[in-house]
């Protein structure tokens, strides 16, 4: 019970820092503003070279903010499977669970760190060719708006039916903890890809997106009717992106 008690004390103590974190790090980067585009809309800074900043630095700063961001956003959802896990391996006979806790949300972390260091290099090229062609900038909005559409139907297929099931039960068996982490995490990327695309494009130091992503998640992958509720974000994914498809139209 106390073993219990110190792993949701630190949890919370996990949760508190890392949102705290991510806050800091949007608010500090909002505070330098961001780069006009055609179309009405702004560059984020996060994909902006700072002066004197290498490719590397950039990299890394990204990433690091990135495995903050995702800490904060992924642990209410993550804290639960966590929790069954050390269930099941406290009933197979093992009597120390902090460190399986540890390599399992290490291995569930590693995946997203993954996802980010994997979308960082195609966000740059991105904002490099829409600061570099006007043309191609101007016609950013009615792509948001068609990856929004775009990520709302997402959520109505089979695909993500199946990947949310698995997902809700991924925590279901123990295994070894590395490993149970790894799985964990590719089965969160196949479920919850879309919505984190969909943050990437939104903008991904948008405190308020971070927020919608990270309920949308949890609701999803805790409530009794986590499927009905994928359904209900998709039909909200659809009208929001042909709205804004049609204000894109009407600017343009």
């Amino acid at each position: 019970m106390n073993s219990h008690r110190t792993f949701l004390g630190l949890s919370v103590l996990l949760f508190t820092a890392s949102t705290a974190g991510t806050i800091v790090w949007c608010e500090s980067m909002s505070g330098m503003g961001g780069m006009p585009m055609p179309g009405g809309w702004t560059m984020s800074m996060a994909w902006m070279r700072m002066p004197g900043q290498t490719w590397a630095g950039m990299a890394a700063s990204f990433l690091g903010m990135w495995v903050l961001m995702m800490v904060a956003m992924m642990l209410p959802s993550l804290v639960p499977m966590l929790w069954r896990y050390r269930e099941a391996v406290g009933g197979a006979g093992e009597s120390r669970l902090g460190l399986p806790t540890v390599l399992v949300g290490a291995g569930y972390f590693l995946v997203w760190t993954l996802f980010g260091a994997a979308a960082f290099p195609l966000g740059v090229a991105a904002a490099e060719l829409t600061m570099r062609q006007p043309a191609v900038a101007g016609r950013v909005p009615l792509a948001v708006g068609a990856a929004v559409l775009l990520a709302g139907a997402f959520q109505l297929t089979p695909w993500k039916a199946r990947q949310l099931a698995c997902c809700r039960d991924a925590s279901a068996h123990a295994g070894p903890a590395w490993r149970q982490g790894l799985i964990l995490g590719v089965r969160c990327v196949r479920c919850c890809g879309g919505l984190m695309a969909l943050l990437l494009v939104l903008g991904v130091m948008d405190l308020r997106a971070m927020a919608v992503v990270t309920a949308a998640v949890t609701v999803e992958r805790l409530t009794p009717e986590g499927e009905l509720a994928a359904r209900v974000l998709g039909v909200v994914g659809i009208a929001a992106g042909l709205a804004l498809i049609a204000r894109a139209a009407s600017i343009g």
